[in-house]
């Protein structure tokens, strides 16, 4: 007996020293120290090339074997030290990922905005998971972690290593144009704890998170990608709560901080500087202050917010000036060299400080692997893509997500055997839940109101409606991004309203900022799903059909009606 127990216990050892063996090193700690190969490597590039390894630059595979060969050039002329990528398919991507691996003397460092995964650039041939308001009303974290593992995997097998994500901007500005719905919330508390979780399934996933967009994007009206927003709070505002996710992250191991185009006067009084090439931001704030020493990433730099008011290449030798490591989309990457080349030799910037920054890129690209290889084998990539497992996943978040407002009682009385009428505002025809829906009843009728009919036509389906027994009122967003004001006239809004007094339940698959858009709170039961995705509308009809317990809480404040929190 004491054998086997000591057998067991043996055993048990070798599987933990295993799993602590194939543990990696922490990835901040690790680019901070000499390795031979990034030493080994280091030596080996020429003075240009060694400022190309601080360059992304952008890729495409749906823009034509033209655009594909143009980069191609530029990688093999200029030897950057990776990708920004963009839309394409995955076998095309990874065929390309492999051309350009072959002509660069230091393997690539392949990047790409996956903030809901894969299907963030790849819409239409990989998993897409809910947005991050939508997790932001999850009350399982673990599941978000589960997705950052996930996530991780699908990079991995696609070839590539670094994910412009969490975003931890707090969205306490419900009219923000380039934000919104990709926060996890207004609260910094649980902004912080679910992107610490999606960070963690990431890194222990292999791959690298970068935490945006420093100092915080979450209250602004301006869209950075078309002009210079600017924040006017104080400092010790700034540090109470744009700042909170980012501080608290970097304290729990954050390996990367992308830092936004946005002029903040109590951070740098320099006019018009975007605080991605602030050296007061970048390296005063963010190194100095918060005792950041991962990487260091700007925002596009052809976005306006930043080349508006420093063009010609400018804005990226003061992006280099103010600390960072890897500079994203350079308008002219062969100009920035050569001018940071000519600001090194004027003695603008320091040879030594620039080695350093090229060691710990290097070292990234050690602690991920790059040195034993970097081919992408295609076949069965679609497959191993799109996985069952994968899909039960997303199913899992959404459902999770899912949140009661008002009161449960007209979701208890709801009896599928009665006459029920199903209004559809938003659409024009049947989606998954209106089709799954009309197949459970036992006798429906459905209404469809595209968001542009006249009054008079309102007014005779509002006839017929109040006839019916029970209704359900579904309010779908179907554009590609959901936004906080819904494309409805005055008069459909007001339908919105007369429908919904009717005691009806009512489903928003929208932003749930559209909750000032539309009139629903005389609702019977309130249902917020956040998104309008197929995933979504299923986890709705589970909810309709008492088949699962929404247990989702608002992530955001709406009104004083609806704040942050609530949920039955």
């Amino acid at each position: 007996m004491i054998k086997k127990i000591l057998f067991i216990g043996f055993i048990t050892l070798f599987f933990t020293s295993s799993l602590l063996a194939q543990k990696k090193p922490d990835f901040v700690t690790f680019i901070n120290q000499k390795h031979d190969w990034v030493e080994s490597v280091f030596q080996s590039l020429s003075p240009k090339e060694k400022i190309g390894q601080l360059f992304l630059v952008r890729a495409h595979t749906n823009l034509g074997e033209k655009y594909i060969d143009s980069v191609k050039q530029i990688i093999a002329k200029e030897q950057l030290g990776g990708l920004v990528v963009f839309q394409g398919g995955p076998v095309r991507h990874a065929n390309m990922f492999n051309q350009y691996q072959q002509v660069s003397k230091v393997p690539l460092l392949i990047t790409f905005d996956g903030e809901w995964g894969l299907g963030m650039r790849l819409a239409d041939s990989t998993v897409s998971f809910p947005y991050q308001m939508t997790l932001g009303a999850i009350q399982n974290n673990s599941l978000i972690y589960d997705m950052g593992r996930q996530v991780a995997r699908d990079f991995k097998r696609l070839g590539m290593h670094f994910n412009f994500a969490p975003v931890v901007d707090i969205n306490n500005n419900p009219k923000n144009p380039v934000i919104n719905f990709r926060s996890f919330g207004d609260n910094k508390e649980n902004v912080t704890l679910k992107a610490k979780a999606y960070m963690d399934g990431m890194v222990d996933g292999g791959i690298l998170a970068s935490l945006k967009h420093f100092p915080g994007h979450g209250d602004t009206d301006v869209d950075s990608h078309y002009d210079l927003p600017q924040l006017t709070f104080d400092k010790k505002r700034l540090e109470s709560l744009e700042i909170f996710p980012f501080k608290e992250l970097i304290k729990a191991g954050a390996p990367s901080v992308m830092v936004a185009h946005m002029n903040i006067p109590s951070l740098d009084a320099t006019p018009n500087i975007p605080s991605s090439i602030s050296k007061k931001v970048v390296t005063d704030l963010l190194r100095n202050e918060l005792g950041f020493q991962g990487l260091t990433v700007t925002d596009a730099m052809d976005m306006k917010g930043v080349k508006k008011f420093f063009p010609n290449g400018e804005a990226d030798v003061m992006a280099i000036e103010a600390g960072h490591d890897l500079l994203e989309i350079s308008e002219n990457s062969e100009r920035a060299i050569a001018l940071i080349e000519q600001s090194i030799k004027a003695g603008r910037l320091s040879q030594a400080d620039i080695d350093n920054r090229v060691k710990r890129v290097l070292a990234a690209k050690l602690w991920l692997g790059l040195d034993k290889g970097t081919y992408v084998n295609t076949n069965f990539l679609y497959e191993d893509l799109n996985t069952a497992s994968e899909q039960s996943l997303v199913q899992r978040l959404a459902d999770a997500s899912v949140t009661l407002l008002n009161s449960n009682r007209a979701l208890q009385r709801f009896d599928v055997k009665k006459e029920t009428a199903i209004v559809s505002v938003g659409i024009d025809k049947a989606q998954e839940f209106e089709l799954a829906l009309s197949n459970q009843l036992a006798d429906s009728k459905n209404f469809f109101i595209k968001g542009e009919e006249t009054e008079e036509q309102l007014k005779e389906w509002l006839k017929e409606i109040k006839d019916f027994k029970q209704v359900v009122l579904a309010v779908h967003d179907s554009r590609s991004r959901p936004r906080s004001e819904l494309a409805f006239n005055e008069a459909v809004k007001e339908f919105v309203h007369d429908v919904a007094k009717k005691k009806a339940i009512t489903v928003m698959f929208t932003n749930p900022y559209a909750l000032n858009s539309v009139d629903v709170h005389h609702s019977g039961s309130l249902i917020m799903t956040y998104q309008n995705e197929a995933f979504m509308q299923k986890a709705a009809l589970k909810v309709l059909l008492k088949q699962l317990k929404a247990t989702g809480k608002l992530p955001v404040s709406i009104s004083k009606r609806y704040e942050f929190g609530d949920g039955k």
